[in-house]
Parts: structure tokens; C-alpha cells; sequence
């Protein structure tokens, strides 16, 4: 039961993030336009979660890394699954964005 709630918000295997970035993963922000004007990490792609299903268009390789952030987890998690089940293979919940980018900093 736990190991299924840890796969639903993305929390399996530790992952070493700042790898992955360094990598040339893809920063994907969920979070909305507003909340993605008041700080970000650079670089970092914002598709709004309620957006992000009709413009998977902009993330054409579906081979890339990725890594979702939002503010606390919760739509970055959800924003995993989306990707995940529209054939991405490499899709990594960063979290927060605040805590994210202190990992890969």
C-alpha cells in the first residue's frame, strides 16, 4: 500500500535531481503563469497544470528527462502521472520549486 502511494506522487527510488538536471532535463513548472511570475528557476518551461494536457506539443522528445515542479508537490505529482501515461519515459517529481532548486544549484 505505501509502495503504491509513493509511486502515485512520484516519491520512488531516490533520485539524485541535480544529475538529472545537469543532464539537460527538461524544468517543467506547473504552476500558473501568476505564481510562476513571482520566481522561478531558470530556464524552467511553465505549462499550467489545467494546460499541460493540450500542450504536450512543446515537449517533443518523449525520451527526455524531465522534472515537474509546483509549489508543494501535489500538481507537480499529478503533472508525472499526465506525462507518464502520454508515453514520457524519464519523468522525475521535483516537488516545490523552491526546493528543487536548491538540489540542483
Amino acid at each position: 500500500m505505501l509502495k503504491a502511494i509513493k509511486e502515485l506522487l512520484g516519491l520512488g527510488p531516490k533520485v539524485n535531481l541535480a544529475a538529472v538536471a545537469k543532464s539537460g532535463a527538461i524544468i517543467l513548472d506547473v504552476r500558473s503563469k501568476g505564481e510562476f511570475a513571482t520566481g522561478h528557476i531558470r530556464g524552467a518551461i511553465n505549462i499550467s497544470l489545467d494546460q499541460l494536457s493540450g500542450n504536450l506539443k512543446k515537449l517533443k522528445d518523449k525520451e527526455k528527462p524531465i522534472i515537474t515542479c509546483c509549489a508543494s508537490g501535489m500538481r507537480s505529482a499529478s503533472a508525472r502521472r499526465i506525462l507518464i501515461s502520454n508515453g514520457y519515459t524519464q519523468v522525475y517529481n521535483g516537488g516545490g520549486w523552491l526546493t528543487l532548486r536548491n538540489k540542483i544549484s
